[in-house]
């Protein structure tokens, strides 16, 4: 028998397993989502708000046994949990609000009477997601797209299927028509299959660039949109001018939230030569006073790695960093003892050549590299296969403007923290995506952008 299993990462025992959907029921969740997208298209902006605003309201509500079950199942800190939930409810609420705005129509002026541009809803789209973020991912999937008029199907990973089962369940007692959500339960290896049916009209993945490839690949075959939210190896770039206590708040912050397990998070952090060794004692210190532990405490800063293979693969990338020749000043190894526990690390001496700095670095490590110019700065930065965000600190306001325009990256944070938000688009370039979610891009990504002409 086939199932998805959470494997509680603190205790690493079973804590909840799903059987997965065989055959028939896969028909029928399926046959179930056109069914009902014929009648939900027809729903009103403010029939479909209706819903997706109770379901705001019965996250927040139970915002205490949402937080648990992700604690429970991959290990986020409970003070962070609490924030993934509200951000969902956030994201719910906003679309809500602004999808009639940002879905009116667009009247273009041609040699036609009247000419404009509508956007229709697609069908049945289907959302293949990870387990690092499983409420503000899920929000971000379903809220645009449910709110444009397509019915949604929701693949989420195997390792987290108690946080899918409560996202469904929040939907049901929203009193959302039946079949406008379903969860999926399906093996990652039935996911080309589910891709090629043709009442699935697109297709939205979050995950890995390897996975991400396969995905796009068999949309691609199938002709249908997708949107592809893939890795990371994000810059946190420190010019000589930058407020450095500032940043090493947000630096620390950004390689440690959520166990450092973050498409998003800072993983190249790129000092200039004359603030490298303040950076570096300064960043020390804030690391080390980080309380590792207990997710399901208040206290505790960092909890553990979401799976014993992720947990490995971390160590290798930082044991090869250090054999290629960096130094480490904090950690480095696992936690001995129970529980998939990294701590934070300090990796100093990184060179463009090594491991953590080529690869996504999936934890809480952190690592420097001493940049000698500030035009050496830009280009280390874009000396990536990612380009999904990018934060700049430097007190010339103007210059950074200016050179954000040349960093490779779908998004530039300057003087904050890289962070997604309802009201602005996400997404990166290279290796790290295709398209656009959240904000009023990518509500249209999954519309059909429809011409119409009056003579």
């Amino acid at each position: 028998m086939k199932y998805f299993e959470a494997i509680n990462p603190m205790t690493e025992e079973s804590v909840r397993k799903k059987e997965c959907d065989d055959s028939k029921k896969i028909e029928e969740k399926i046959s179930l989502a056109q069914k009902a997208y014929g009648k939900w298209r027809k729903f009103s902006f403010e029939e479909r708000a209706e819903v997706l605003n109770k379901v705001a309201r019965l996250l927040r509500e139970n915002k205490d046994a949402h937080s648990q079950m992700m604690t429970e199942e991959m290990g986020k800190p409970k003070k962070e949990a609490d924030g993934e939930v509200e951000k969902a409810a956030w994201c719910a609420e906003h679309y809500a609000e602004k999808a009639k705005e940002y879905l009116q129509n667009e009247y273009i002026a041609s040699d036609s009477e009247e000419s404009y541009v509508q956007y229709d809803p697609l069908g049945v789209v289907l959302g293949i997601l990870p387990w690092n973020a499983p409420y503000w991912l899920a929000s971000r999937f379903y809220a645009p797209s449910l709110m444009a008029g397509n019915t949604c199907l929701m693949k989420p990973d195997p390792g987290v299927p108690g946080c899918g089962e409560e996202i469904e369940k929040v939907f049901k007692d929203a009193g959302a028509p039946e079949g406008v959500f379903q969860v999926l339960y399906t093996q990652n290896e039935d996911t080309e299959k589910l891709i090629r049916d043709d009442r699935i009209a697109a297709v939205s993945f979050t995950g890995s660039t390897k996975a991400g490839s396969k995905v796009g690949a068999a949309a691609g075959k199938a002709i249908k949109p997708m949107i592809l939210e893939l890795g990371g190896s994000d810059p946190f770039i420190v010019f000589p001018d930058a407020d450095i206590d500032k940043a090493i708040s947000t630096m620390a912050l950004s390689r440690v939230i959520n166990a450092g397990q973050s498409c998003i998070a800072a993983k190249r952090i790129l000092v200039h030569k004359d603030v490298f060794d303040e950076v570096t004692e300064k960043l020390k210190d804030r690391l080390s006073k980080l309380t590792v532990g207990d997710p399901a405490k208040e206290g505790t800063d960092i909890g553990p790695i979401a799976r014993a293979d992720l947990l490995e693969e971390l160590h290798r990338q930082v044991k090869k960093t250090i054999d290629q020749g960096a130094k480490c000043l904090l950690g480095g190894t696992p936690q001995e003892g129970k529980g998939y526990f990294f701590p934070p690390t300090l990796l100093v001496n990184v060179t463009p050549e090594m491991c953590s700095f080529t690869e996504e670095v999936f934890g809480p490590v952190a690592t420097l590299v001493k940049v000698e110019s500030e035009d050496k700065l830009i280009e280390l930065a874009n000396q990536t296969e990612y380009g999904l965000g990018a934060s700049l600190w430097m007190k010339d306001v103007a210059k950074a403007k200016k050179l954000a325009g040349e960093i490779q990256a779908g998004q530039v944070s300057i003087n904050s923290i890289v962070k997604t938000d309802p009201r602005l688009p996400s997404g990166g370039i290279k290796k790290s995506g295709v398209g656009r979610e959240l904000g009023p891009h990518g509500i249209k990504e999954f519309t059909n952008t429809k011409q119409i002409r009056v003579h």
